[in-house]
Formats: structure tokens, sequence, C-alpha cells
């Protein structure tokens, strides 16, 4: 009897509510409707550090998701082609996505934001924020091109088999066929990806970027609140992540109900 082989996939994003898990969608509940609640006692009932700091980092959630959105865009592109290179037949590009892969997976994201912004700004002046992006979205890039290339590898063969018959080359293969359905498979875990990335902003604000932990530090350090202050950021961190995850989610069964139908 063949070895039956078992793959278990667990990222590093936030855990994603569906309906068919009955215990991590009522854990999502408690966790958010929990979160709200303490956010609008803290305020309510102390505005005084709560309030105004939830006013003091406002611009900070902006530029978080300015970081986010931006690194995730450009990371989009990078995993898109690194993923075409990783199934490529030419052995020069597949070795050098697979490189890429392999090098930038193996050195901390913390050690890739201070490379760029230091290592390199001995030779060429970097912005901060230019920096974060870069830096963010080259890491991410190569687990986004992992993701491109394990949904394109999940599209069954005989498609394209049936799309060279049909006298598509191999470029118009990939194109109309073979992308368009590995779509489907790669955006529930690109949107897992999504929420870790915004998790990891908060290391940006090691670069000087004023985002949503920075101006937390920034109002600690005048106000020496420090154990306010970390624990209306941690809220506000949990509520957004909750918030993506949920979206995630949703997004994910209303895919897999269309592939059904």
């Amino acid at each position: 009897m063949p070895e039956q082989k078992v793959v278990i996939d667990v990222g590093d994003g936030a855990a994603i509510p569906t309906k068919k898990d009955h215990g991590l969608l009522s854990a999502w509940r408690i966790a958010f409707f929990g979160a709200v609640l303490v956010l609008l006692y803290l305020v309510i009932v102390h505005p005084d550090p709560y309030w105004n700091l939830l006013k003091f980092i406002r611009d900070g959630v902006v530029v978080t998701f300015e970081v986010t959105f931006a690194s995730i865009g450009l990371a989009l592109v990078l995993g898109l082609f690194t993923g075409l290179g990783r199934v490529s037949h030419n052995r020069f590009i597949n070795l050098a996505a697979s490189t890429y892969v392999e090098v930038v997976r193996g050195i901390p994201l913390l050690v890739q934001l201070f490379y760029i912004y230091y290592a390199l700004g001995q030779f060429v002046r970097v912005p901060d924020m230019l920096a974060a992006i870069i830096a963010m979205s080259f890491c991410y890039g190569a687990y986004m091109g992992e993701v491109v290339r394990a949904g394109i590898e999940a599209i069954d063969k005989g498609q394209r088999e049936a799309s060279v018959s049909l006298g598509f080359n191999e470029v118009q293969t990939m194109r109309y066929v073979i992308l368009p359905q590995a779509l489907r498979t790669i955006l529930p875990p690109v949107g897992n990806e999504f929420i870790a990335l915004l998790k990891d902003t908060s290391l940006v604000s090691i670069l000087a970027v004023s985002d949503l932990l920075r101006r937390g530090r920034e109002f600690a350090s005048e106000s020496f609140a420090y154990f306010e202050t970390y624990t209306l950021i941690a809220v506000v961190y949990l509520i957004i992540t909750l918030i993506l995850s949920k979206l995630v989610g949703t997004m994910e069964e209303r895919m897999g109900n269309h592939v059904r139908h």
C-alpha cells in the first residue's frame, strides 16, 4: 500500500476564520468584539491618556497602511515574475528565481531593513519611507513567488495539453489558460501574506518611519505612559488584523462557492 503524502500548510499570517471552522470563527468573534469593547472602554472611561493617544497615532495608522499597500503591490509584481521564473524551463531563469527565493527567505526581514537603510545608505541615500517599502516588498516578493509557483503547479496538466492542442504557444497558454485559473487558487494565501506584511510593518519604526508603532513610542517617551501606550497599540493592531482576516476568509469562501458552481 503506497504511503500517503500529507502536506501541512501553516502560514505566518493571521488565522483565517471561515464558516466551516466553527471554533475559529467563534474565537474571532470573541477576539474582535472584545477588542472593540476594550478600546471603547479605555477611550471613554479613561480619555486621558487613551483618547489623547488615539488622536496622536491617527497619522501613524495612515502611514502603516501606505507602507503596507505600496509594499504588497510591489511584492505581487516581484512574486509574479519570481513564480514564473520558478516554473520556467529555462535553466538560467529558474536558477536566478530560485536563488532569489532561497537567499531572501534565509535572511530576517529586520536585517534586510538595516541593510538597505544603513549598509546601502553609505553609497546611496535612500529616504526612510522608500527604504521601508523596498525592503518589505523585496522580502515578501520571495514569499509571493512561492505562492504563485504553487498556484501554477496546482493547475491540472491537462489544461496545458488542451491549450497546446488548440494551437496556443507557451506564453499564450500561461497568459490565457494557466494564470487566470491559478489566480483563484493564490488569492487566499496572498491575502494571508498581506496581513502578515501589515503586522511586520511595525519593524519599519526603526527607520524613523512614523508608522503606528513609531508614533506610539513618541507618545510614550513624552508622557512616560508606557503601559497605556503599548496596550492601546496592541488593541489597534489586533482590531485591524482581525478585520482583514475576516475579509480574507469571506473572499476565500466566495471563491470556493464560485468554483463549485
